[in-house]
């Protein structure tokens, strides 16, 4: 596989303008280059977000190439040294909003494809793409909709490579295999509100937190386990008053958000963090929001396929790792055991001259080619 055909694919692709959830024509691009392969390419639309699944046979295993097209907003346009969506060389780099996060895993992964079918147009079992252009922004109309469409036809996915940028200093050195959970509350503590020369006459809802926040921030939630670090509870925003500098606040708001391991359920979480809030005495209202449960694929199969194919390529043993924020992973994970994520160093995903290195396009594609022999092929 040389350069040139994983690199034109990846510029191809950055030149899509492809801001959240406008998938720029990065998705008919895509289309038309797994139409020829034998792919059947089957829109799953909703709202304002484009999705495509696309599958290449019928039988299982289905290995599925998962990932998004769409960018997080480039912001102002004179801080590029060249514009975002006008891919560019230089200094042994590809520069361009998407190149890290994930476009370039995009090209190699269909080039990755096209090599295989190739060599090898009689492959058992399947081949799919899910792509989307909503994993950027609300994440409510992009995999979500099409893991839900798939799930009520009966349709499964038996292993899952999403093209997210794992890699830290060295492309190969890390792959995640899961991600915790995330779980945000809004918390309104009620006060009585009043002139501050006249404490007596209200109750300072600000006073009232501050125990019970010190507490919450104080708290060990769990020690986490072999892949999770221990769960995080953070906050995030505080609000209270009127702008005065002489009137006691009628209520006090924090929102927070925890990360959170395996070992933790969300439940248990909310009614520990009640617990505490209830024991300071406090009144208060409390909303919630799941983001997100947890996701783990073990050591298995999928993953020794990948490290494999990571070792021969770049001569590095990866580490697992469920660091990091959210993913499509956790919708995935719905319908498919063995998930794992893999692609090119994340250090300058959503950051002005977004860039990938040019001599990691070829190999990537290498390696997903060769984790897709392993599980196809034995």
């Amino acid at each position: 596989m040389t350069t040139p055909a994983v690199l034109d694919l990846a510029c191809a692709l950055i030149a899509c303008p492809s801001v959240t959830p406008a998938d720029g024509g990065a998705l008919d691009l895509i289309r038309a280059r797994l139409l020829p392969l034998g792919f059947s390419c089957e829109a799953i639309d909703r709202n304002e977000t484009r999705n495509l699944w696309a599958r290449r046979g019928n039988a299982r295993p289905v290995f599925c190439f998962a990932g998004h097209v769409d960018v997080v907003p480039p912001g102002p346009l004179s801080a590029w040294t060249s514009p975002p969506f006008s891919p560019a060389l230089r200094d042994g780099f590809l520069y361009g909003r998407g190149a890290a996060d994930m476009k370039a895993s995009l090209a190699a992964m269909l080039a990755a494809a096209e090599n295989f079918i190739n060599a090898h147009p009689e492959h058992p079992g399947s081949i799919a793409f899910l792509v989307t252009s909503d994993e950027e922004g609300d994440a409510e109309d992009g995999t979500r909709a099409v893991v839900e469409t798939l799930q009520a036809r009966g349709e499964t996915i038996d292993c899952c490579i999403v093209g997210e940028p794992t890699s830290l200093a060295r492309l190969g050195d890390t792959v995640k295999n899961g991600r915790r959970g995330s779980l945000s509350g809004r918390l309104t503590v009620k006060g009585i509100q009043s002139h501050i020369a006249y404490p007596e006459k209200g109750r300072n809802p600000i006073h009232a937190l501050a125990p019970a926040l010190a507490e919450l921030t104080a708290t060990a939630w769990d020690a986490g386990d072999e892949y999770f670090p221990p769960t995080s509870w953070q906050v995030s925003n505080i609000h209270a008053g009127v702008g005065a500098n002489n009137v006691i606040p009628a209520f006090a708001e924090i929102r927070f958000n925890f990360r959170f391991s395996a070992a933790s359920k969300p439940e248990d979480l909310q009614r520990r963090l009640a617990d505490i809030l209830d024991r300071h005495g406090l009144e208060y209202e409390l909303e919630w929001t799941l983001g997100a449960r947890p996701f783990l694929t073990p050591r298995g199969e999928l993953a020794a396929a990948l490290c494999q194919s990571i070792r021969e390529e770049t001569g590095l043993t990866p580490e697992f790792s469920t660091t990091g924020g959210t993913s499509d992973g956790r919708f995935i994970a719905a319908i498919c055991p063995q998930l794992l994520e893999f692609g090119p160093e994340n250090a300058t995903s959503h950051q002005i001259d977004e860039r990938v290195a040019l001599d990691c396009l070829p190999t990537l594609a290498r390696i997903y080619e060769r984790a897709l022999e392993r599980m196809l092929l034995g």
